[in-house]
């Protein structure tokens, strides 16, 4: 028992000698803790008439300050929070106004705050002044930025423009907004906007100069969404392109042609070049061609063809189809069929005309008429032998032959 008291009487005598210096070792944690918030706020270790305890008491003293400001303005942003909540059906707010009501509240809940802070810990006035002036600038063009969705939605309902001009404008004015809120920010802290702007304008012109093309396009396209000449959905007809069209971008216009294939046109083409609006009424015509013999009815035939357009779901009722002598041929009568549709149909154009060829002919034959077709008549005397009316025979199909072969090759030439 003595033997284990002298063993622990060392371990006991050094701990309690370190227990007496607890208060001392907390002590100097605390005057190093000074220390290092005093280096901190920017003072000097070299100051040796430095009272950590004072220095201790004025930072408790801002802390509490700040504490109680931060506690102030949060509970008339939370009272305000309340009313706007419990006043949304009296005023009969929207959700968007809402929306944008607490964005305000918040931004003006974090300035405020921001300010408070700067105010306690020494910041310079003229500092404080520029940051809440820069502050009121950038909550405007928020406010503007946030209310600017709305306004062209109502510009574009009141003036009857395409709604694919709206994420268009939306983004000019978000650019717009972006520069002005910018210029206003950096005004405040002295900055030079002037010659930022100069600068900006310099760097512009450069970029000008190195895209054209690319800036045609984009003109182009701003001209195509503002004109309305096509939407997205018309079937339009460019040259010997023709399709729906399914986008139209800044850069350039998407057509979907009957092959299921995409046709990207550049906008700077699509505004030099002529294009037909196929879709652009209620109703468009389209015409057929029929023939009959040169001893027909043209009465009947007219009839028959009039009755077998009337069947078709597809062919407008109003106006009637149409069907008038346009030639009175060598060995045939030609009719031209006139018939309208709705633009719905206009992409099944081709089909439609081969339906309607293929009644056409098949109720003209059920009829007894018979299609017409060249021929020729060739008299001969009595007199003349059977190797005099061979030659002519063979003279005539030769003049046929060739005068064939020089209509392909015309053809041709033409292609």
């Amino acid at each position: 028992m003595w033997f284990i008291c002298r063993l622990l009487s060392p371990i006991l005598s050094s701990s309690i000698r370190q227990l007496m210096n607890l208060p001392h070792f907390f002590e100097k944690i605390l005057n190093d803790l000074y220390q290092s918030v005093y280096v901190s706020l920017g003072g000097s270790l070299e100051d040796e008439t430095l009272n950590w305890t004072e220095r201790g008491m004025a930072f408790a003293s801002i802390s509490i300050k700040i504490l109680i400001l931060l506690v102030i303005i949060g509970f008339f942003y939370w009272l305000l929070v309340y009313l706007l909540k419990h006043c949304r059906r009296p005023l009969h707010l929207s959700q968007r106004h809402v929306w944008i009501a607490r964005a305000v509240l918040r931004y003006t809940w974090f300035v405020a705050s921001l300010l408070a802070v700067m105010t306690q810990i020494g910041t310079q006035a003229e500092t404080i002044k520029a940051t809440a002036k820069a502050a009121t600038w950038a909550g405007f063009y928020y406010v503007l930025w946030a209310t600017s969705g709305q306004m062209v939605a109502r510009v574009l309902r009141y003036y009857e423009l395409n709604a694919s001009i709206e994420q268009l404008l939306k983004n000019l004015i978000l650019v717009l907004i972006i520069v002005f809120a910018l210029a206003s920010v950096l005004a405040q802290f002295g900055f030079d906007i002037v010659s930022l702007v100069a600068g900006l304008g310099i760097v512009g012109l450069a970029v000008g100069f190195a895209a054209q093309s690319t800036l045609a396009n984009f003109i182009a396209g701003i001209t195509i969404l503002i004109e309305q000449s096509f939407q997205v959905g018309d079937w339009i007809r460019l040259g010997d392109k023709e399709g729906r069209v399914v986008k139209i971008s800044l850069r350039a216009t998407q057509i979907l042609d009957r092959d299921n294939i995409i046709i990207i046109i550049p906008n700077s083409t699509m505004s030099s070049s002529e294009v037909i609006n196929l879709t652009s009424k209620k109703m468009i015509r389209f015409d057929v061609k029929a023939r009959i013999g040169l001893y027909d009815d043209v009465a009947h035939a007219k009839e028959i063809i009039i009755k077998t357009l009337s069947k078709d779901e597809v062919i407008l009722k109003h106006p009637a189809p149409m069907a008038t002598v346009s030639e009175v041929g060598e060995y045939a009568i030609y009719f031209i069929v006139r018939f309208w549709v709705a633009p719905l149909s206009v992409a099944r154009i081709p089909i439609i005309k081969e339906n309607i060829n293929e009644r056409i002919k098949r109720a003209l034959d059920e009829a007894g008429f018979e299609t017409p077709y060249p021929y020729q008549e060739i008299l001969f005397n009595r007199s003349d032998d059977k190797e005099k009316r061979l030659a002519v025979i063979h003279q005539v199909l030769d003049k046929n032959i060739n005068d064939k072969e020089e209509d392909v090759e015309s053809a041709i030439k033409k292609q």
